[in-house]
């Protein structure tokens, strides 16, 4: 499994920066050839599920998570943390995004730090490449993270 990590600051509310990052649909917009699909309603929380379809046509293949933990940021509480578990037959592992800033609700803006972590692997894909997992995906997640960020 490839394990990387991404961390930006973003002068905004913390409730509206976990707002942006926990739009499932939008982080389809963000993610080259994806698209997601099956959002579970309620969307948010603690077993929540949707799935990432990415692939052209016919050719492509679901990553299907579930959020295992949900506690967004709140007045006293200015941590947010939300786990995912993917699912599928193709990608494994898990992601985690946390918010930190100031007291959240109070309607400050920043700055707040994000961290995205995550744990990837891809079936039939040999630990030797781990390496190269890591990089490419930090790099698409460094993307879809600023994207996300710069949302209204």
């Amino acid at each position: 499994m490839a394990l990387f990590e991404v961390e930006r600051t973003v002068r905004a509310p913390a409730v509206a920066v976990w707002e942006r990052l926990t739009d499932w649909p939008a982080h389809g917009g963000r993610v080259p050839l994806t698209r997601i699909t099956g959002v579970s309603v309620p969307a948010e929380g603690a077993g929540a599920r949707f799935t990432a379809r990415t692939g052209v046509g016919r050719v492509g293949f679901d990553d299907p998570m579930e959020v295992v933990e949900w506690s967004p940021p709140e007045a006293g509480r200015a941590v947010g943390r939300c786990r995912l578990v993917k699912r599928g037959q193709v990608v494994l592992g898990w992601a985690e995004i946390e918010v930190y800033g100031p007291e959240a609700g109070d309607g400050t803006a920043g700055p707040v730090r994000v961290v995205w972590r995550e744990e990837l692997g891809v079936r039939g894909v040999p630990r030797a490449l781990d390496p190269l997992v890591a990089w490419t995906a930090r790099r698409v997640f460094c993307r879809v993270l600023d994207g996300l960020l710069r949302a209204p």
